[in-house]
């Protein structure tokens, strides 16, 4: 790849700049990322992230997959952002829209790392309030299971994800164990070992009852995280939540394509092949057996889905086919595929 910058002849004066761009045939395709090494590959898509306009959660999710990659300046930038577009009622990033709940909280251990590193005490009260938010005032069910989004009241498998790892680590692990089990009891299908998307609290039905990829790897990536954080003083719980977390992992290995991807509901091979919940699948294994909670017989599955992801990554560090932005409903690129492809490099080179 190269680039030459061409100055137009006097002619068409006036100081306008030419900028043209030269690529070699099929230089862009997402084929042409497998010659990448792996250090330029994880900056070209922290890069192709950094460039992506983010709601809440995707600001939360690039902060923590930046967190888990050691890159300590970003953090402290992303976290700082996230302040700047905070609520009255204590939501982080928030950019002016109104209806999330839970997926502000996603930022929350990030600017609690930034508060730590920075000593401002500015930072530790923002993230206080995020805290206080969840622990007083979000909207939640009669046994005070947190709702995804105001008006709505309805349980979204995202927010396993988005939720109880800050309360665990914001010193509310019970909390965060609550949140977790009360998800499950709403979401999980015992037989198929997979969560399904969204339950409808008002009408006590489904809204959207099906095993969308993704949301099973919200689930499993955020028990990981939870499993984490959790204290060894709750060991027994630790031993739960693992438990929870390969049940799902076999249920989405149940139905996995013979190239190491997944479909977008992936119990239903009519919809598109989708790149996400192989990084996030791979991510939480990666964890689970560097923690020793999770067999070392899965880290096979792991290295061929992260195989078939890096099969995914163009030249621009764009991971293509996830779900895509802004809608999450076709093949496309978003903030939450490019985090998730960090996160699961971070856990890989943990692991190692």
């Amino acid at each position: 790849m190269f680039r030459k910058i061409c100055i137009l002849p006097s002619a068409f004066a006036a100081g306008l700049v030419l900028l043209a761009v030269h690529f070699p045939a099929g230089e862009a395709s997402a084929a042409g990322g497998k010659d990448m090494q792996a250090g330029e590959r994880i900056q070209k898509v922290m890069h192709a992230m950094l460039a992506m306009q983010r709601r809440a959660w995707e600001q939360g999710i690039a902060s923590q997959a930046l967190l888990e990659l050691g890159e300590k300046e970003w953090v402290v930038l992303l976290a700082k952002d996230a302040v700047v577009n905070q609520a009255k009622d204590g939501r982080l990033g928030l950019n002016g829209d109104k209806g999330p709940v839970t997926d502000p909280a996603s930022n929350g251990e990030p600017l609690l790392f930034a508060a730590g590193v920075t000593r401002d005490p500015e930072l530790r009260k923002a993230a206080e309030r995020m805290l206080d938010f969840l622990l007083y005032r979000a909207p939640r069910t009669r046994n005070g299971i947190i709702f995804h989004n105001h008006i709505e009241n309805m349980i979204w498998v995202d927010s396993f994800y988005m939720c109880p790892p800050f309360l665990a680590v914001a010193g509310h692990p019970a909390e965060a164990v609550k949140q977790v089990e009360g998800y499950r009891d709403i979401l999980w299908n015992p037989d198929k070992k997979l969560f399904y998307h969204i339950w409808d609290d008002d009408r006590k039905a489904f809204s959207r009852g099906l095993f969308w990829g993704v949301g099973n790897g919200w689930a499993a990536a955020g028990m990981t995280r939870v499993i984490q954080a959790l204290p060894e003083s709750m060991k027994e719980e630790k031993r739960k939540l693992a438990g929870y977390v390969k049940e799902v992992i076999d249920g989405c290995l149940a139905v996995q394509r013979e190239d190491g991807l997944f479909h977008d509901i992936v119990d239903d091979p009519s919809t598109f092949v989708e790149t996400n919940l192989a990084q996030m699948l791979a991510y939480s294994i990666y964890r689970g057996v560097k923690a020793g909670w999770l067999d070392a017989s899965y880290i096979q599955d792991a290295d061929r889905m992260r195989e078939a992801v890096y099969m995914k990554v163009d030249d621009f560090g764009l991971v293509q086919g996830v779900c895509g932005a802004p809608n999450f409903d076709r093949s496309g690129t978003a903030t939450e595929g490019q985090a998730f492809f960090l996160l699961m490099e971070a856990a890989y080179k943990d692991f190692k």
